[in-house]
């Protein structure tokens, strides 16, 4: 299993409030698809409330509501990776002229890592985050498989 730290409140919109892109400069997932245990960092990205509130309301009420509960330094849940693009494979020109991409949060920029199937923890692990796309050791894979049963 694979572990990725995104900082709060993405990681908690990952988990909670359908972001089904994380966006990346480059592809860290190589040709990897499949689980990937989301760490929330202890390190809160302050400009990302104001971001949030752009992108998606509905997902910005939610996250502002459990703001106080937002934990740092710790999985809280996993998601499925399903795919990984490059922006340019996803872009599309609409017929007013504007363009889009592939979901609401992806960046016009970089690399999507597309998410799918996610599955909070009802207890956060206690876990040290690091950049990059890691493999999981065994033990805090054993701990997942224990809230979340088997993971295909």
């Amino acid at each position: 299993m694979r572990v990725l730290t995104v900082r709060q409140p993405w990681a908690w919109v990952i988990i909670h409030g359908g972001k089904d892109v994380e966006n990346r400069t480059r592809n860290i997932a190589g040709d990897y698809r499949g689980p990937i245990a989301i760490h929330a960092a202890k390190a809160d990205d302050l400009g990302a409330w104001s971001a949030l509130g752009r992108l998606n309301r509905f997902a910005y009420s939610l996250a502002l509501d459990a703001r106080e509960t937002l934990i740092g330094g710790a999985i809280v849940g996993v998601v499925d990776l399903t795919d990984s693009h490059p922006v340019e494979s996803c872009i599309r020109q609409q017929h007013d002229g504007d363009w889009t991409v592939c979901s609401e949060w992806a960046e016009r920029s970089g690399h999507h890592l597309v998410l799918a199937n996610p599955r909070p923890f009802a207890e956060p692990i206690p876990y040290r985050g690091a950049l990059g796309l890691r493999h999981l050791d065994e033990s805090a894979t054993a701990r997942i498989r224990a809230q979340i049963g088997e993971l295909t």
